[in-house]
């Protein structure tokens, strides 16, 4: 067995390897960049290396410093976790060169599945379907469109070296192929330097289904079952679930048997995802099921099929990549109930799923569920890497019973500092054709805003606020909501009332009766009342705007919300301002964010300077009352 090992990695993923390696009594080595000097996968580690400056090009993405972090540490093998180098060939071969153990497929694998065209030809050669479409080598402008006309429309145009969501256009007819084949072929060159395309017939309906294979090196490969990974937004997947639902045995067993030679077809070791598209129109069926394209790697979505299977994936890739052979064989794997897993960002669904970033004040994880994760309170989203804040996986005996305990724990979860989509999967969850798994690729964008934007707090809710933050309730670190379960106003009417709620003040008629629908908790800093209202944080306060929607304190202090750069500054110290006035503007994350005057007064501090660097929290503006 391996006994010390570098994650070339960071966040979620990392700290999640950390765990499995510490229950196998291997030595754990971080890597990290100047912006993860103080991340948690850093402090989990037994040692951590520092690889480099914040951007992924200048750290993560660097295998020459990982592999020399190796050979620093001591490490005896590299495991690349998922995204950054995880999927590239040449760094694999360099760590083999060094005479590390590299945890993953052998190079060749990675090579002979990572253009999407050649892929397929090697697929269809395995008796694997595939889907109709063009993979042939003449690119030209002219043969494309016959071939897309011949196929018939809607069809798909896909980089052959794509990714992500990224290269892929859809053409409904003939008219606008030319368009769309340029715009693709621009940015498959741009994102891989590759602008070759294939084309594909556009599936209608279409659901994303995906097996989980494994192999070793004694010739051996198994599948662990399907998932369903239909909840998707922009190609980007949402919440994922095993096993898929509606899957027939006979289809399972077609699907599954297909996938695994596919993997052998590549002669595979370690773990590995075969996706498929489903034409889902007349449900599951094994005739319309087809290959799209295989990871090699461990997936985002792999605690879904831990909990079915009862298997550890990376305890796999490590007894693997050590030379054993798989611990179990296909017929001694079987399903065991149900389990759903949403991806909770640091995002905001109502300005189209613009990135947050900051200091997560607040973040307190169920007990339910099980919680993959890279950050605690105290930590910083980056403007670097993925704004992910966790993976949310629930396990129950049925689908029903999965999908209940997990909307359960996005109703208590409190998350403060940075917007997030808890609210948008809240309501994902409950919706009527999810709850029904009428699945396919296209429901959350036909849903908009109904999925989108969080509804703020009724008046019962609010009227539970300002009693609570009249009352002076002692001000330990979180109240659990717990404790309020079941509660139900019955009080005399009082009048009108207002709060500030995010920054923005509320006015409402007090509620003499009514049923709960918000978890409450503490912040830990001011006190201020945090309401958990379908899975979204609301930052309640008494009646002034308090800075809950834009970095200002309730001093009037006016802080970064996220590292970035001012724009322009709007005003000159001793000015009189009013509230809701503009002060700066700040751009980060590729957009421009306003900071305004929390209440009427005069600019006292005036920290900031057209075109200068801020970090998060920095002092911009403080605000006198007048």
């Amino acid at each position: 067995m391996i006994t010390s090992l570098l994650i070339a990695n960071r966040g979620e993923i990392a700290c999640r390897i950390i765990r499995t390696a510490r229950t196998l009594g291997i030595r754990t080595v971080a890597v990290y960049s100047d912006a993860d000097a103080n991340a948690l996968h850093v402090r989990t580690a037994d040692e951590a290396v520092h690889i480099g400056a914040a951007p992924a090009r200048d750290s993560y993405l660097l295998g020459d410093r990982i592999i020399a972090a190796a050979r620093e540490s001591g490490a005896e093998a590299i495991h690349p976790g998922y995204g950054f180098l995880s999927e590239n060939a040449d760094f694999a071969d360099a760590v083999i060169a060094a005479g590390v153990i590299w945890v993953g497929p052998k190079p060749a694998s990675i090579r002979a599945m990572g253009l999407k065209d050649a892929a397929k030809k090697l697929m269809q050669d395995a008796g694997v379907p595939v889907t109709p479409g063009y993979l042939g080598e003449d690119q030209s402008a002219g043969r494309l469109q016959a071939e897309a006309d011949a196929i018939g429309y809607p069809v798909l145009i896909k980089a052959v070296a794509g990714g992500g969501g990224k290269g892929m256009r859809r053409v409904d007819a003939a008219q606008h192929f030319a368009d769309a084949l340029a715009s693709c072929q621009r940015e498959a060159a741009s994102s891989f330097g590759d602008d070759r395309v294939l084309i594909e017939k556009y599936i209608l309906s279409p659901r994303h289904i995906e097996v989980q294979v494994f192999g070793d090196s004694h010739g051996n490969v198994v599948h662990l079952f399907e998932r369903d990974c239909s909840m998707q937004r922009r190609h980007q997947k949402v919440i994922e679930e095993a096993p898929a639902p509606g899957m027939d045995a006979a289809t399972r067993e077609a699907v599954c048997t297909a996938a695994v030679r596919a993997a052998q077809a590549v002669d595979y070791e370690g773990a590995g995802t075969i996706e498929f598209i489903a034409d889902a129109s007349a449900g599951l069926r094994a005739d319309r099921v087809w290959f799209m394209e295989m990871n090699t790697r461990l997936q985002v979505e792999h605690p879904v099929t831990e909990a079915i299977t009862g298997v550890d994936l990376v305890e796999w890739q490590l007894r693997v990549a050590s030379g054993e052979p798989l611990p179990l064989r296909q017929g001694q794997l079987s399903i065991n109930g149900h389990a759903v897993e949403a991806r909770l960002y640091a995002e905001d669904p109502a300005k189209g799923f613009l990135p947050s970033v900051g200091r997560l004040e607040v973040l307190d994880f169920p007990d339910n569920s099980r919680v993959d994760t890279g950050v605690e309170a105290g930590s910083v989203i980056s403007p670097f890497y993925d704004p992910m804040i966790a993976k949310l996986i629930a396990h129950g005996d049925s689908r029903d019973d999965a999908i209940a305990l997990l909307r359960a724990d996005l109703s208590y979860l409190p998350v403060w500092g940075v917007k997030t989509n808890a609210g948008f999967l809240y309501r994902l969850l409950g919706d009527e054709d999810f709850v029904a798994a009428r699945l396919d690729t296209g429901l959350i964008d036909r849903r908009g805003d109904a999925l989108a934007v969080d509804p703020l707090p009724g008046a019962v809710d609010l009227t539970q606020a300002s009693y609570w933050l009249d009352a002076d309730v002692p001000r330990e670190p979180v109240i659990r909501a717990r404790e309020l379960e079941g509660f139900r106003l019955n009080r005399a009417p009082v009048t009108q009332r207002a709060l500030s709620v995010n920054g923005v003040r509320v006015t409402f008629d007090v509620a003499a009766d009514g049923d709960l629908s918000s978890h409450f908790h503490r912040h830990p800093r001011d006190g201020a009342a945090l309401l958990v209202h379908g899975g979204a944080t609301f930052r309640v306060t008494a009646d002034r705007t308090d800075g809950g929607g834009g970095g200002a304190a309730g001093d009037g202090s006016i802080l970064a919300p996220m590292p970035g750069r001012i724009v322009s500054v709007e005003v000159a110290q001793g000015q009189d301002v009013t509230a809701g006035q503009k002060l700066l503007v700040l751009e980060a994350m590729k957009m421009e964010q306003a900071l305004t005057a929390p209440f009427d007064g005069t600019i006292e501090t005036l920290n900031a300077v057209p075109g200068a660097q801020v970090q998060v929290d920095a002092l911009l503006v403080k605000v006198a009352k007048g």
